[in-house]
């Protein structure tokens, strides 16, 4: 089972959902056979690289809300995030455009650590307010995870993965994805938002089911030994 995960490395509600889904995944029976992809989506594709404009001012000239509303806002949804063990430090998060950020997270999976990296970057990001479109930023959390520095920091040199960055936008404009986090399961299912746990639990155990139905062999049960309740039949020879 493949399972791909559309998000923003700036998005608050993307950590709480990938707490979720990976709390979900933990309980799935099958989950050594499931495949996490991550999957590159900008919320705020205009972003400067870096900027000392603090989160508060931006949603509340984003939303048209007063300072002490977006403050309101930043409270409710570091509550949700504290639920499910995340420590977020609203106040002190530095607005960041995070394309390249994203594409460390596909050289990351080039090295097999795309989890890891996604995770150190959105731990960055809310809770110790690192400015994730810094270059030298960005190296530091590669090395982090086993990337090489100086691999991390050519590659930000360069145009590398930018092509994927673009692709994997694009794709979620087709599949008409307006906002993040979004999981696709199969290309079949598609989950909406930081779901409950439960919510994730029964989409993989249904997406399981339909695409491993089980193929009974011999509808005719006379004709081979069989037990159903208290009673067996043997087949008569």
């Amino acid at each position: 089972m493949k399972v791909e995960i559309w998000s923003d490395v700036a998005c608050p509600w993307c950590y709480i959902g990938k707490r979720r889904f990976e709390a979900a995944l933990a309980d799935f029976k099958h989950k050594d056979q499931v495949e996490v992809i991550w999957r590159s989506y900008q919320l705020d594709p205009s972003a400067p690289r870096t900027s000392e404009t603090k989160m508060t001012e931006v949603l509340a000239q984003k939303y048209g809300v007063s300072p002490q509303q977006a403050e309101a806002m930043n409270e409710r949804v570091s509550k949700l995030a504290a639920e499910v063990g995340l420590d977020y430090h609203m106040g002190d998060i530095r607005h960041s455009n995070t394309f390249d950020a994203h594409r460390l997270i596909h050289l990351a999976a080039h090295h097999n650590v795309q989890d890891a990296a996604k995770e150190r970057l959105l731990k960055a990001y809310f809770t110790e307010g690192a400015p994730v479109g810094d270059t030298e930023t960005l190296v530091k959390l590669a090395s982090e995870v086993g990337i090489d520095a100086e691999e991390a920091r050519s590659m930000l040199a360069s145009n590398a993965y930018t092509d994927e960055v673009r692709a994997d936008i694009e794709r979620a404009r087709m599949f008409g994805i307006e906002g993040v986090p979004f999981f696709a399961i199969d290309e079949k299912y598609g989950i909406s938002g930081a779901q409950p746990t439960e919510v994730f639990k029964q989409v993989l155990d249904q997406a399981w089911a339909e695409s491993h139905p089980l193929i009974k062999i011999g509808a005719d049960n006379t004709d081979s030994g069989y037990c159903e309740g208290d009673s067996c039949i043997i087949p008569q020879q």
